[in-house]
């Protein structure tokens, strides 16, 4: 009976399903890539770590101004699937196919996508910034500040794997959270595209839920 009761609840956790919901971050972040890079553009990359997909049309960002008046459209890409990254360089469709061949030389990865924003409004400072993300309504979906860029060789992109909200200063490392050096630019190290999906704490409270079943049905028919 024992054995039986912890099979069950272990197939009843792996059969549960939590509603749908879609969730953004902002992933990653190449703030001296305008300066530094061959692609002359900052970029930044947005993952949805939501179980479903999330329409961003007129969708926008800024930097630490944080003001919907001032952003700048994302363009290029109109949604985002659950689990998929996202990167958005500033510049125009050109500037895209650009960073595809500095990152990954004559093709990107299937399933990559890009998108772009254009416009004087904003441009994220080596010297420490932000990335606001608004919907089409002016709310606030994501954000992250960073300080101080990397300076010399070799420029790495601040990695947000962790999904933080506020502060990051983590630096990308080859071979770390899918981070690579560009084929064509061995001065940079950055993740676009790659990083996976964050569990949200949905995910995180079924986890444990499902634990403690386990664990009071090993106390409750012990021996």
């Amino acid at each position: 009976m024992k054995k039986s009761l912890r099979s069950i609840v272990a197939v009843a956790i792996t059969t549960l399903t939590l509603p749908a919901f879609a969730a953004i971050n902002v992933t990653e972040v190449a703030p001296w890539s305008s300066g530094n890079s061959p692609v002359g553009a900052d970029w930044f990359e947005l993952t949805n770590t939501g179980t479903s997909a999330i329409d961003i049309s007129g969708w926008r960002v800024d930097d630490s101004s944080n003001s919907f008046a001032s952003s700048l459209a994302l363009l290029g890409v109109s949604s985002i699937n659950a689990g998929q990254s996202v990167i958005f360089v500033e510049g125009t469709a050109a500037t895209a196919n650009n960073f595809i061949t500095n990152w990954f030389g004559a093709s990107a990865p299937a399933n990559f996508a890009i998108g772009f924003y254009s416009g004087s409004a904003i441009g994220l400072s080596t010297s420490g910034d932000a990335v606001n993300i608004f919907n089409a309504s002016g709310a606030v979906q994501a954000s992250v500040i960073f300080g101080a860029s990397d300076s010399v060789s070799p420029y790495q992109t601040f990695d947000n794997a962790a999904g933080l909200t506020g502060a990051i200063s983590t630096l990308s490392v080859a071979g770390v959270n899918g981070a690579f050096i560009a084929v064509n630019s061995t001065t940079e190290i950055g993740s676009p595209g790659t990083i996976a999906a964050v569990p949200e704490p949905e995910t995180y409270a079924l986890m444990i839920a499902g634990l403690g079943l386990i664990g009071f049905s090993s106390r409750k028919f012990k021996g």
